[in-house]
C-alpha cells in the first residue's frame, strides 16, 4: 500500500489565521497552486483530468518523475483549476496568484488526442506552445478576478502569457529574458537563493536535499543582472530565498535552514550594492547572533565552520593544510594531536605541514567562546601517499583534485559532492600506481561510494593486482558479488585486504561497474557511477 510521507492540511480557518498574521506584521502571504505539473495528489484523487486516466499514487517521499500531469485538452481540467483558484481567491487578498509552471514533462500531450487537437485547433506548433495556452487561458482567468498571475521561469517557454510576473530559478537567464520582454521578474536563482542546500560541511549539518550555499554566498548575490540596461532594470522586482521541506520536518529545523542567511539576504535587497561590504556585515553577524540567542532561535553558525584544505607538495610528499572560515572576525585555534581545540590552544598563523598521520582538528574562536562545531581531519600516510596514478579510463567531471586525489591522505565523506571523489561515468575504474621501487606490503585496499539518489553505486567486483615490472600482474587479492540491489546503505565503503609476504613495486585495481542501474531504480537503464577515493597501500 501507499505509505504517506507528507500529511494534514490547512482547513480555511487556519489559513485566515495566517493570512491576518502575515498582514499585521506587513507581509503579503502569495499562494502557489501548481499547473500543469507538480500535481500527482491531484490526479490521485481526479484522475479522469489526467491524459491517461489513472490510476495515480502519491510517490511517497519523492516528486520525480512529472510526466503526470493535468491535461490541457480537456476541458473539465479548467473547470476544476478555476474552482480551485476561485477558493484560493477568497482566502488570500493580494496581488499575486502562483501558478508553478515548472518542471513539466509534457511527454503525455505528444500522445493524447485531446490535448494534439487543442493544438491543431488552436494552432500551437508544439507542445511547449500548448503549456504557453494553459498559462495564458489561467492568467486571462485571474485578470478577470483582478488578479496577477506570477510563475516560475518555465512559463517564459513558448511565449509568456501578456502581463505574467516571472521568478528566475533556473538561473538568472528567465529574468533577463522577461526583463527585456518588459515583465516582472523576482530573481531566486538556485546558485545562491536556495536555503534548503547545505550551508556548511555536510558532516556537520543537518540532511539537507545536497547543493552548498553558504552564508558569504547570499550575501555576495546581486539580484540586478549586469546584462540589463537601466531602463530595464526596473522590472527586477527583488530576490527570493525558497527553502522547500523535503527534508525539513520541524520549526525548529527549518529556523536553522534560514537563520542567518535570511539576514544576509535581507541586507542584499534592502540595501544598494555599492553599500554592502562582507567584512562588516560579518562583524555585525555576531551581536545578531546574540539577538538569535535571546530569542531561542535555532540558527546556523556554519560560517564559523572551519575548512580544512589540503595540497600535495610532490617533491617533499608531505601534504599542506590550510584552514580557513568564512567569518573574517574569527579566530581559528588547532591542534594535530586529535585533541579538541579551547581557548587556550594556539591560534593558526600558517599552513601545516603534514609528512606522517595525523588528525587535525581546529574551530573558530570570537573571543574565549568557541562559535560553531570542531572540524576534523585525519591525513593518512602510507606508501602511496602523494603518488600519482595511471588511469585506463578517464574520470569524469568530479576530479578529486587530479591524478594525486586518490592519494592525498584526505577520505571522501558521504557527500559526493565534496571534492574528494573521482567519479567514472558508465565504465570500469581501472588504475595503477608505481611505488618507485619494489616495498614490502601488508594492505591493499580502496573506498567506494553508495549513494543511489545520485546513480553512484559500489562496483560489481574490485580486484587487486601486483607487479615487479609494471607488464605481468599477478592477482593478490578481491572482492565479488558486492551489493548492488540498493539494500547496501548509502556512504563510503572500504574494500581493504591484508596482504602476507608479498613485495611489488606496481599495484593496480579493477573495479567493475555494476552496469546501467537497476529496474527499481528511478534511473532504470541509464549509466551508473563510480566513486572512488583514497587508495591505502602498507
Amino acid at each position: 500500500g501507499e505509505q504517506a510521507t507528507y500529511g494534514g492540511f490547512y482547513t480555511q480557518d487556519e489559513i485566515r489565521e495566517i493570512v491576518r498574521y502575515a498582514a499585521d506584521r506587513h507581509i503579503t502571504i502569495v499562494p502557489e497552486i501548481e499547473m500543469p505539473a507538480h500535481c500527482r495528489a491531484a490526479l490521485s484523487a481526479y484522475p479522469e483530468l489526467s491524459c491517461t486516466g489513472g490510476p495515480f499514487t502519491v510517490i511517497p517521499g519523492g516528486y520525480w518523475p512529472n510526466a503526470d500531469i493535468y491535461c490541457a485538452g480537456n476541458e473539465a481540467t479548467f473547470a476544476f483549476l478555476e474552482d480551485v483558484l476561485d477558493e484560493i481567491l477568497r482566502l488570500f487578498p493580494g496581488r499575486y496568484i502562483h501558478v508553478g509552471g515548472d518542471e513539466a514533462d509534457r511527454t503525455t500531450w505528444k500522445n493524447c488526442p485531446k490535448c494534439q487537437a487543442r493544438m491543431k485547433r488552436e494552432h500551437l506548433a508544439d507542445e511547449a506552445a500548448l503549456q504557453s495556452y494553459f498559462i495564458r487561458r489561467i492568467e486571462r482567468f485571474l485578470a478577470s478576478r483582478h488578479r496577477s498571475l506570477i510563475g516560475w521561469d518555465e512559463i517564459l517557454d513558448g511565449g509568456i502569457a501578456p502581463e505574467a510576473t516571472v521568478m528566475s530559478w533556473r538561473g538568472i537567464d528567465g529574468g533577463i529574458a522577461a526583463a527585456r520582454q518588459k515583465h516582472r521578474a523576482v530573481m531566486t536563482p538556485g546558485s545562491h537563493c536556495y536555503f534548503d542546500h547545505y550551508q556548511g560541511t555536510p558532516a556537520f549539518e543537518p540532511r539537507a536535499i545536497g547543493g552548498y550555499t553558504t552564508l558569504k554566498k547570499v550575501y555576495s548575490y546581486e539580484p540586478i543582472p549586469e546584462a540589463l540596461a537601466a531602463a530595464e532594470s526596473k522590472y527586477i522586482l527583488g530576490a527570493q530565498a525558497n527553502l522547500w521541506s523535503e527534508f525539513i520536518s520541524t520549526p525548529s529545523h527549518a529556523q536553522y535552514m534560514a537563520l542567518p542567511r535570511m539576514a544576509a539576504l535581507a541586507e542584499v535587497v534592502w540595501s544598494p550594492k555599492e553599500g554592502r561590504n562582507w567584512p562588516d556585515f560579518a562583524e555585525r553577524i555576531e551581536p545578531l547572533m546574540r539577538r538569535y540567542d535571546a530569542f531561542g532561535h535555532n540558527y546556523a553558525r556554519s560560517a564559523y565552520l572551519v575548512n580544512i584544505a589540503s595540497s600535495v607538495d610532490t617533491v617533499a610528499r608531505r601534504a599542506r593544510c590550510t584552514l580557513a572560515c568564512e567569518m573574517p572576525t574569527a579566530q581559528i585555534r588547532c591542534t594535530l594531536d586529535g585533541s579538541d581545540p579551547t581557548v587556550f590552544t594556539p591560534l593558526y598563523r600558517e599552513p601545516l605541514l603534514i609528512d606522517s598521520t595525523a588528525t587535525i582538528k581546529a574551530a573558530a574562536f570570537q573571543g574565549n567562546d568557541r562559535f560553531g562545531a570542531i572540524s576534523s581531519e585525519t591525513i593518512v600516510r602510507h606508501l602511496a601517499s602523494f603518488l600519482p596514478v595511471q588511469y585506463e579510463f578517464p574520470y569524469k567531471r568530479y576530479t578529486a583534485g587530479g591524478t594525486r586525489g586518490l592519494t592525498d591522505g584526505l577520505r571522501g565523506t558521504k557527500w559526493h559532492n565534496d571534492g574528494r571523489w573521482q567519479g567514472f561515468d558508465g565504465v570500469d575504474f581501472v588504475a595503477t600506481i608505481d611505488l618507485g621501487e619494489a616495498k614490502a606490503l601488508t594492505e591493499i585496499g580502496a573506498t567506494f561510494l553508495q549513494s543511489t539518489a545520485s546513480w553512484i553505486f559500489v562496483p560489481r567486483s574490485v580486484e587487486y593486482l601486483l607487479s615487479e615490472d609494471g607488464v605481468t600482474f599477478e592477482p593478490a587479492a578481491a572482492f565479488g558479488n558486492l551489493a548492488t540491489d540498493g539494500r547496501l546503505a548509502d556512504g563510503p565503503h572500504d574494500y581493504s585486504r591484508p596482504l602476507a609476504d608479498t613485495r611489488a613495486r606496481f599495484v593496480k585495481i579493477i573495479a567493475r561497474n555494476m552496469g546501467p542501474c537497476p529496474a527499481w531504480h528511478p534511473g532504470a537503464g541509464e549509466s551508473s557511477w563510480i566513486f572512488v577515493d583514497e587508495i591505502v597501500i602498507k
